[in-house]
């Protein structure tokens, strides 16, 4: 092996690398805000924020995204509530960040978010039954 072409080789990786680099430092932060645990501290499920929109992921795959706060926060507390009827204890946590968006997105339809989480179960209700 000639020596240029090793130092051609070199540069090459050096550059791939300062790409991947580039890149992992340009990716979008994921900001968790959401995570429901059974008492074994299992996660069953999480909601993180990513590219300005909320995702659900439940039993390790995305579950969903929107830009609804309340949507997801929600869901999650739909779930979270099926655990329980189902005799699994669990706990959500949740951040302040999601409560008040969820909360104020409901406000704009001019609804609490109780109003709001019980119309969207009823529409998940009815699509169910159909």
């Amino acid at each position: 092996m000639s020596t240029s072409s090793k130092s051609r080789r070199d540069q090459r990786r050096r550059q791939e690398q300062q790409a991947a680099n580039k890149a992992a430092a340009t990716a979008s932060p994921v900001e968790p805000h959401a995570e429901l645990r059974d008492t074994q501290r299992t996660l069953l499920a999480g909601i993180v924020r990513r590219d300005g929109e909320w995702v659900l992921g439940m039993d390790g795959r995305i579950a969903g995204q929107s830009e609804s706060a309340a949507q997801v926060l929600a869901l999650i507390m739909q779930a979270g509530e099926l655990h329980e009827r189902q005799g699994t204890p669990v706990r959500l946590i949740y951040s302040d960040a999601l409560r008040d968006a969820a909360q104020a997105e409901a406000n704009e339809k001019g609804q609490t978010f109780e109003e709001f989480k019980a119309a969207l179960a009823a529409q998940l209700a009815a699509k169910k039954s159909n």
